[in-house]
């Protein structure tokens, strides 16, 4: 009985000491907490009126996305040096989490797809214009084509063409 009271009672005291860590840990942790993040109740306080001629009624990204992608033409001299360095510099950040650091299909996160994305060294991705590369970097492929998403909200347009010059400078796989 002596021996099950004294487990019981080293038990509770483990308990006890775990407990005070944990707390001492969490009250002393050194980044912030979402319960101690204000919240943000963006009814108290009266919208903002935006100024005349913010927001654009032409230019722009509607200029790429009313226009055949076929007839798209890239504003920068594709085969700078510079050009092609940012272009892959974007593709790293962007691209190559799905077509893979050797441009295959075959990322860290596009092997789990299916179909695999594309080998953008394939025959089939250099044939095309740059104008249609431009346009399935910008608006993604449809159902039933492949599963590039849409990424003109996430890369600036100058950058998608760089991509786009990048991936021309690739070529061909051997």
């Amino acid at each position: 009985m002596k021996k099950v009271l004294l487990i019981i009672i080293a038990a509770g005291f483990v308990i006890y000491i775990a407990y005070e860590a944990l707390t001492y840990y969490d009250n002393e942790f050194i980044y912030g907490r979402m319960r101690e993040t204000p919240v943000v109740r963006s009814y108290e306080k009266p919208l903002l009126i935006m100024e005349a001629g913010v927001v654009p009624f032409s230019g722009g990204e509607m200029n790429y996305r009313t226009q055949k992608p076929e007839d798209l033409k890239s504003p920068l001299e594709t085969n700078n040096p510079e050009t092609i360095k940012r272009g892959e510099a974007v593709y790293f950040t962007f691209c190559a989490q799905c077509h893979g650091k050797n441009h295959n299909g075959k990322g860290p996160v596009g092997q789990s797809f299916y179909p695999l994305p594309t080998d953008l060294r394939s025959p089939k991705v250099q044939a095309e214009s740059e104008g249609n590369i431009f346009w399935d970097i910008s608006y993604g492929l449809p159902e039933g084509k492949g599963r590039q998403p849409a990424l003109a909200t996430t890369i600036d347009v100058l950058d998608r063409w760089r991509v786009v010059a990048y991936v021309k400078s690739l070529g061909m796989r051997d």
